[in-house]
C-alpha cells in the first residue's frame, strides 16, 4: 500500500491523476469504477490507509468528504486539494505538522499550480529567494551565495525559494532546499518571459534559457505583493535576488 494517494471525482481528470500518481508513487482512486458504492463512503474507508492525499476536486466537495474524519493535526493524513485545471494546490489538512504544505509544493512543481499555503508558520516568513545558477553548481556554492545576499538577515526568515522550470531538477539547488527545509517554487519559463522585468538583463541567460533573467522575476512572481530588497547579485555562477512581502494595506496604498 502506497504512502500517497490521488483521489479523482471525475473521469475527465484521469490524465492529470495518472501523471500525479506516477510521479508521487501514489495509489490512484477512481470511484466511478464501482458505481454501486458511494464515492464519499469509498473515500472514508480509504482515508486512513495513506499518509498523503491529493484530492482532485473543488474545495467544497473536499470539505464534505472530510466531514467527521479529522481527529488531530499530529496524526491526520496530509490532504492537498487540487482543482482539475491544476491552478491551485491547497493544503487543506495537516499543513505544517502532517506535511501537506510540502506536498502542495511538490504537486505545484509537477503541475505548474500555485501552492496556496495559509498556515501562520510559513505565511509570516517575509522573504522569498529567487535563485538562478549555472548547471552543476554544488550545494555549498549556492548556500554561500544565498548567505552573502541575505547579509544580516537569516534563512529563518525565508518562506520559499523560487526558480525557473528548467532548473527544477538542479541537484545543488534541490540539495540546498532540502538542507534548510525550504520549499522550491518552480516558475514556468513562459511566465518569467511575460514578467519581462529584471534590473540587469543577462545576455548569457537570454541565449541559454530564453529569458532576460531568472532570480528577480521568479522571486517577484512568487511574491506578487513583495518588494525587491536585494536585486540580482551574482556569486561565481549563482544569482540571488530577495523579495520581501509587504502588508496588503501598504501594497494597495501604492497602487
Amino acid at each position: 500500500m502506497s504512502d500517497s494517494a490521488v483521489w479523482l471525482v471525475r473521469e475527465d481528470a484521469l490524465p492529470l491523476g495518472q501523471k500525479l500518481a506516477e510521479a508521487l508513487g501514489a495509489t490512484l482512486y477512481r470511484p466511478w469504477l464501482t458505481p454501486g458504492d458511494s464515492p464519499r463512503e469509498q473515500f472514508r474507508r480509504a482515508f486512513h490507509l495513506h499518509r498523503r492525499w491529493v484530492v482532485v476536486m473543488a474545495s467544497g466537495i473536499a470539505v464534505r468528504y472530510l466531514d467527521g474524519l479529522p481527529t488531530s493535526k499530529y496524526t491526520d493524513p496530509a490532504v492537498v486539494v487540487l482543482d482539475e485545471a491544476a491552478r491551485f494546490a491547497i493544503p487543506l489538512l495537516s499543513g505544517h505538522e502532517g506535511g501537506a504544505n510540502a506536498l502542495a509544493y511538490e504537486v505545484a512543481r509537477l503541475t505548474g499550480a500555485i501552492p496556496a499555503v495559509t498556515t501562520a508558520t510559513e505565511a509570516l516568513k517575509p522573504l522569498t529567494l529567487g535563485i538562478g545558477c549555472r548547471r552543476g553548481k554544488p550545494v555549498d556554492d549556492i548556500e554561500r551565495a544565498v548567505l552573502t545576499a541575505l547579509g544580516t538577515r537569516t534563512l529563518a526568515e525565508v518562506r520559499e525559494v523560487a526558480t525557473i522550470d528548467v532548473k527544477a531538477d538542479e541537484i545543488g539547488l534541490l540539495a540546498f532546499c532540502e538542507r534548510h527545509g525550504l520549499p522550491l517554487r518552480v516558475i514556468a519559463r513562459a511566465d518569467v518571459a511575460a514578467r519581462g522585468w529584471t534590473g540587469e538583463p543577462s545576455d548569457w541567460v537570454q541565449q541559454n534559457v530564453g529569458v532576460v533573467g531568472v532570480c528577480e522575476p521568479c522571486a517577484l512572481i512568487a511574491s506578487p505583493r513583495g518588494q525587491l530588497i536585494v536585486p540580482k547579485t551574482a556569486f561565481d555562477g549563482v544569482t540571488v535576488a530577495i523579495v520581501e512581502d509587504r502588508p496588503l494595506t501598504a501594497a494597495r496604498h501604492e497602487e
